[in-house]
């Protein structure tokens, strides 16, 4: 439905690549107006907006936030999807990178969407989606710093949920599997042999490949979407039935 979104506006964070570009276009391409908050903004496709905001930073997630909303007469949704990698176990990561990465994955979302409240109280539709992992509820390896991260977004997402439903405000998340995005491709990049690490990645997918930003920009929409307007604290995977199936190898 090209109408779906008409008159709501959105921001979506991490939105210059990967699952927040595949989201930033389909949700402009179904009718919504569409900032993408990121570190680099200058090559977004129209009719996207950009607005510079790194995560970290209180101030200019404030400012960013706010830019967006006066530019567009309000927000509806918000897309909480910048976030990083890390791989290794629980003693390969020092304390500054667990810092780190909790300081983005976590606290980034909790920056954006205090920012962002004041104006999806003022909204009719107001829908609040964050970008999880299908590590939040399925033990993978080498990957303890991000699934600790990852699991937080997962609990705070329920919180969030319980929080603001009185207020009208829906709160979800999407669980994608392993996603073929530019940073997946940076990691394949670092191992001995990526085509075989490639291999090996499609093959623990019980489809046989790995997820494409666009289905889980498809999941998205759905949870942002008006039409779920019943649908809130839940967590949907998008995981091509890793966490869910146990099929035998072939």
């Amino acid at each position: 439905m090209s109408d779906e979104f008409d008159g709501l506006r959105a921001i979506v964070t991490g939105g210059s690549s990967g699952i927040g570009l595949a989201t930033a276009q389909l949700l402009a391409a179904r009718g919504a107006e569409v900032g993408c908050l990121d570190l680099r903004v200058e090559d977004l496709p129209s009719p996207l907006v950009g607005f510079v905001a790194d995560v970290t930073d209180d101030a200019a997630v404030r400012s960013a936030v706010t830019a967006a909303a006066d530019r567009f007469g309000g927000l509806d949704i918000v897309v909480n999807n910048a976030g990083i990698g890390a791989i290794g176990t629980v003693e390969d990561n020092a304390d500054d990178e667990w810092h780190r990465v909790w300081d983005v994955n976590v606290v980034g979302m909790v920056r954006v969407t205090r920012a962002a409240l004041p104006h999806l109280r003022a909204s009719a539709h107001p829908a609040i989606v964050n970008t999880c992992s299908i590590v939040a509820t399925a033990g993978v390896p080498q990957r303890a710093l991000y699934s600790a991260a990852k699991g937080a977004v997962l609990a705070m997402t329920r919180a969030m949920a319980a929080d603001h439903v009185r207020e009208g405000i829906r709160v979800t998340c999407v669980n994608p599997g392993t996603v073929d995005t530019p940073w997946v491709r940076r990691l394949l990049d670092q191992a001995p042999d990526p085509d075989a690490e490639f291999a090996a990645l499609q093959a623990r997918q019980p489809t046989g490949r790995l997820v494409s930003a666009d289905e889980v920009a498809h999941a998205i929409a759905y949870l942002a979407s008006p039409y779920s307007s019943a649908t809130t604290g839940i967590d949907l995977a998008v995981d091509g039935g890793m966490q869910g199936l146990r099929v035998r190898p072939q």
